[in-house]
């Protein structure tokens, strides 16, 4: 049972949806976001935005098969380097580490895939997402009611 229903405080969240329009419009694929979501509430634990987004993902035209194995990206040959620098990417700033933060070689590896315009809206769009899942998990947002069309 839900600890608690952010739709009684839409307020709060309305910077977040704003910067989701912003992602949206940024001009980095919609499929690619899908999978930085993806990976990033896997990494979070956060099962309401994995349901979300696997089928926001699956109506985008997804294959099962890269979402299946999207946890073990690093081992699938299906990624391509630009995705694989985004894993990374998000990967790294989710989890930044204390002392070195984004290690040299994922910057590096980004900024070959991605302008430097891009990389802060693909940063935009993993902080957007650990946002949402630091939402979703502690009001234990319930997963599998969402349907696609609604997003």
């Amino acid at each position: 049972m839900p600890r608690f229903n952010i739709n009684k405080r839409l307020d709060a969240v309305k910077p977040l949806f704003a910067l989701g329009e912003y992602i949206k419009n940024s001009g980095i694929e919609q499929s690619l976001i899908e999978l930085v979501q993806m990976r990033v509430s896997q990494l979070n634990g956060c099962a309401y935005c994995l349901d979300m987004h696997s089928k926001d993902a699956r109506a985008g035209g997804e294959t099962e098969q890269r979402l299946y194995v999207l946890q073990a990206w690093r081992e699938a040959p299906f990624y391509s380097p630009r995705e694989r620098a985004a894993l990374a990417w998000c990967e790294a700033v989710t989890r930044l580490d204390p002392v070195h933060g984004v290690p040299d070689e994922v910057y590096e590896q980004a900024r070959t895939e991605f302008s430097e315009e891009q990389l802060i809206d693909l940063n935009m769009a993993v902080i957007a997402i650990n946002s949402w899942n630091r939402i979703a998990i502690p009001s234990r947002a319930e997963p599998g009611h969402y349907r696609a069309s609604q997003h």
